[in-house]
């Protein structure tokens, strides 16, 4: 799967996951990406979208 919005360019973010004990171990927090049908200059193609894009109207989806 895509790990980055075709729209808005929105891809994984870094950080850690931090035990009681204070242990750090590396983590990755990634986007809700959804493969919708949607009309990209007047063809319609699949494309990974994040659901921020999509709930914000910023693609058209195709029927």
């Amino acid at each position: 799967m895509a790990n980055r919005c075709e729209i808005c360019g929105k891809g994984p973010m870094f950080g850690h996951n931090i035990s009681h004990s204070h242990r750090v171990t590396k983590r990755r927090w990634y986007p809700n990406l959804q493969r919708v049908k949607a009309n990209m200059n007047g063809t319609v193609r699949r494309i990974w979208v994040c659901t921020k894009c999509l709930k914000s109207g910023k693609i058209v989806k195709a029927i």
